[in-house]
């Protein structure tokens, strides 16, 4: 039955794209021209506040739309494409057997606000893809927002908003997120799961902030 709704919501409904709002086809979040204009990053990899991280496009348009419809219109639906854009293009070492999928984490209020947290709903999408196990093993605070702070105030506020909670961290853990900017939140989770034992601690994030 779900299956014949989705199929009569599709012809009421077409699906439309998230980038400019023309038609798209269905399962794709982005039509044909928005998909052309995707700047892919390849397989390099870059260092963001001493953590290793890979990101699959750059933030800018229209993956900067995608991610803003996920995090801020309530398209929890994206996190599926998205998280295949990371499976299909990670590199093997990044997401081999063993590894552990920790999401970043996102302040209660907030989620509750949200309804959902973003980097956990890519995670659980990533995991399922790729068989890796997901442990979300990590808790924030209610510290002040990271846009419009600086380096050093995003820096010094995340590591004493982000902890341990739960479950053991992986031995080998790769953090998941949507977007990666200055690195802060990322350096501040490898800091906690590196201090709960982590011995080796990487992050794939959907998109990366230009130049970083």
């Amino acid at each position: 039955m779900p299956a014949v709704l989705d199929r009569l919501a599709a012809v009421l409904a077409p699906p439309f794209c998230w980038g400019c709002g023309a038609d798209a086809r269905s399962g794709q979040p982005l039509c044909p021209v928005c998909r052309g204009r995707l700047r892919w990053l390849g397989a390099e990899m870059v260092r963001l506040e001493g953590v290793p991280v890979w990101s699959a496009v750059a933030y800018e348009e229209p993956a900067r739309s995608l991610v803003r419809a996920l995090k801020y219109r309530g398209a929890a639906a994206l996190a599926g494409p998205l998280a295949a854009a990371l499976a299909a293009s990670a590199p093997a070492r990044l997401l081999a057997p063993g590894t552990v999928l920790v999401p970043v984490p996102m302040p209660a209020a907030r989620r509750r606000r949200r309804g959902y947290n973003q980097a956990e709903r890519i995670a659980a999408a990533l995991a399922d893809r790729t068989g890796l196990e997901l442990r979300d093993c990590l808790t924030r605070g209610a510290g002040a927002r990271q846009v419009g702070r600086g380096r050093q105030q995003r820096l010094s506020g995340t590591a004493r908003d982000i902890a341990l909670a739960g479950r053991p961290p992986p031995s080998r853990a790769v953090l998941v997120d949507d977007v990666a900017t200055t690195g802060a939140t990322l350096a501040a989770c490898a800091q906690a799961l590196r201090r709960g034992g982590s011995g080796v601690v990487a992050a794939v994030t959907y998109a990366r902030t230009p130049g970083r």
